[in-house]
């Protein structure tokens, strides 16, 4: 179910309404022989618009909806009337949603705010009737506008979420023990490799009625960057984390090593994740005395500020979250 009900990527196939035709009539009743021209334009084509939705995480509504096909604008009639424009289409979406043109691959849009409204496929114009085109020299046009196509074509949407820190670390390196020691999130947690198949978000309190947001994301192995694993579905997620809390465990053989391989695997899918802000926690360290801290504190990156933390002894947890509040703010 955790991993059926996470949805971050959907392909569906896209067309705005057409445009109704504008009108090419004329006035008549009984006694007026020569009435003018009076056809009315037609209606505007259905846009489909994108709108941001907080209480939306997923996806997963549009997991089966394939094809999304707007209304056509009604053609103009006579007496000047235009036709009614088709009903648009609107997709709530959950905040960090991006749109993509599936052949140029492109970005269109992106949506972060709630009850942000952008149109994603823009309708046909309606065409204009003829009497748009009266002048003191045609008096009587005989001729109206078609109305504009709309677009088609094949759309992805793609979520990254959105959270304040990112957990970042190796499968197993105790980010979802963290996650829910500290926040009232309830990830799967179990003491083998890629547990968390999908991000999960906790809001942390701190001091008083502040809060900011966590996710424990899927964890990274080597080559996630080329797409090994669960590869770019989860390092996608982080672009949008404004801090980034890097993860080792303390039973781990080479600090250094494990940091600069999850600081590789960064860099190589994209660069700018780099210069995020970013803490080391060394985890699981009740089983380290003070002595064998100090001793490990001497092999760590010198370019990153570092901590001891235990998610089941609940040591260093305050210190975490007043480190984590300073990047943040």
């Amino acid at each position: 179910m955790e991993k059926g009900n996470f949805i971050d990527l959907i392909r569906v196939f896209c067309r705005s309404g057409k445009g109704g035709a504008g009108s090419r009539h004329f006035h008549r009743e009984k006694h007026v022989d020569m009435g003018g021209p009076d056809g009315g334009d037609g209606g505007r084509g259905a846009h489909i618009i994108l709108r941001g939705n907080e209480n939306l995480w997923t996806l997963i509504h549009l997991r089966y909806r394939k094809n999304i096909l707007a209304e056509d604008g009604k053609p103009g009639n006579k007496g000047n009337s235009s036709g009614k424009s088709g009903k648009d289409i609107i997709i709530e979406v959950p905040l960090g949603t991006i749109s993509r043109d599936e052949e140029t691959g492109e970005q269109e849009i992106e949506i972060l705010e709630h009850g942000q409204e952008v149109v994603w496929v823009k309708g046909g114009r309606g065409g204009l009737g003829n009497a748009n085109f009266k002048s003191a020299t045609k008096q009587s046009p005989d001729y109206s506008q078609p109305g504009e196509e709309g677009a088609e074509g094949w759309k992805v949407l793609e979520l990254k979420v959105l959270a304040d820190v990112g957990l970042v670390g190796f499968p197993n390196a105790g980010k979802s023990t963290l996650l829910s020691t500290i926040s009232a999130a309830k990830p799967k947690i179990a003491n083998y490799a890629f547990t968390t198949l999908v991000p999960q978000l906790g809001m942390i309190p701190y001091r008083g009625d502040k809060s900011f947001c966590m996710a424990d994301l899927p964890g990274i192995i080597e080559g996630a960057s080329e797409g090994k694993g669960l590869g770019f579905r989860f390092l996608r997620h982080i672009e949008r984390n404004a801090a980034l809390l890097f993860l080792i465990p303390a039973d781990a053989e080479d600090y250094a090593k494990e940091y600069e391989i999850l600081l590789n695997e960064l860099k190589v899918y994209n660069p700018e994740l780099i210069h995020k802000d970013r803490l080391l926690a060394i985890s699981k360290s009740d089983m380290l005395d003070d002595e064998l801290k100090k001793e490990i504190a001497t092999s760590l990156p010198k370019d990153i500020p570092h901590i001891f933390i235990s998610s089941v002894a609940q040591q260093g947890l305050d210190e975490l979250k007043d480190q984590l509040w300073k990047m943040l703010n």
